[in-house]
């Protein structure tokens, strides 16, 4: 196993005094680190790491950080070879009664930054199936292209779902100009913004972490908040009041949720397959 207390004290030119485990993360090893002269920071590793692995997340994180409109942890060190991520520390706090309203608003400020294309600059794959980001000129062009296509090889080849479920899938990607709704710059999104990926911090700040970034339809982010829940109602709100939502949105959930159910049922299946095919109904 990779010596993380090593990688890290020389990459942050510093010994390393304490590392405490962290639970949570079903992808890497993550730790507290405490630095000798007090500093804390946060590290992970993996076992077996696909090439890019963190530099990759590292890029997404620093292209979110970069449009300063809500609180990305700055990354201070990260390597392909050993695998490895070093970024700064956020400490736990509670939420505030502005907490909800203050995340909606940066979040609808963070899409409204842009992006280049839909997809990835650099065209990195993101994500644990390793799903990819090729720049395309339109939403319809990237969902189907870029997710949808890719994950129904990826059950069919799996079993995950039933090929019932998979061809439909397959219309569904055939058939997505008329799915997707009104046309919409792409957005920066976090690409998997589950409650997990957001922390409380000193005074009620929301703190973005784990991010698959790319270029993409900002319905995509809502969704993803909707689909495990952790976000209050008031974030929905002060989204939609800062940049309203396009009419249909909300009969476009279905579709923007398909995606991460589809890499849920691969990874996990039990209860994920039952919502992937709610999902494919309600889009027939």
């Amino acid at each position: 196993m990779t010596d993380l207390r090593s990688l890290v004290a020389a990459a942050m030119d510093v010994e390393v005094v304490a590392m405490y485990p962290l639970g949570g993360g079903d992808v890497a090893d993550s730790y507290r680190v405490v630095l000798d002269g007090g500093t804390t920071v946060f590290a992970k590793t993996k076992v077996d790491a696909v090439p890019d692995f963190f530099v990759t997340e590292a890029v997404g994180l620093t292209w979110l950080r970069a449009a300063r409109t809500v609180a990305v942890p700055e990354v201070l060190a990260v390597s392909d070879e050993p695998a490895f991520l070093v970024q700064e520390w956020i400490e736990p706090g509670y939420p505030a009664p502005s907490t909800e309203r203050d995340l909606g608003v940066a979040l609808a400020r963070l899409h409204a930054t842009g992006a280049p294309f839909f997809g990835r600059e650099d065209r990195r794959s993101t994500g644990s199936r390793g799903l990819p980001n090729e720049p395309c000129a339109t939403w319809a062009e990237f969902y189907a292209t870029q997710r949808l296509i890719p994950l129904a090889r990826l059950a069919r080849q799996g079993n995950a779902l039933p090929e019932r479920s998979i061809t439909d899938l397959e219309k569904v990607a055939a058939r997505i100009d008329d799915l997707v709704g009104p046309s919409e710059p792409p957005a920066r999104l976090h690409g998997d913004l589950w409650g997990g990926n957001r922390l409380i911090g000193a005074g009620g700040v929301s703190w973005l972490i784990d991010p698959a970034a790319h270029g993409g339809h900002r319905e995509f982010d809502l969704a993803m908040m909707r689909l495990f829940g952790g976000f209050g109602e008031e974030c929905y709100a002060a989204y939609n009041e800062t940049a309203p939502l396009a009419d249909g949105w909300a009969e476009r959930i279905a579709l923007n949720q398909l995606a991460p159910l589809v890499v849920h049922s691969i990874k996990f299946g039990g209860a994920y397959v039952p919502a992937t095919q709610q999902a494919l109904a309600a889009l027939r």
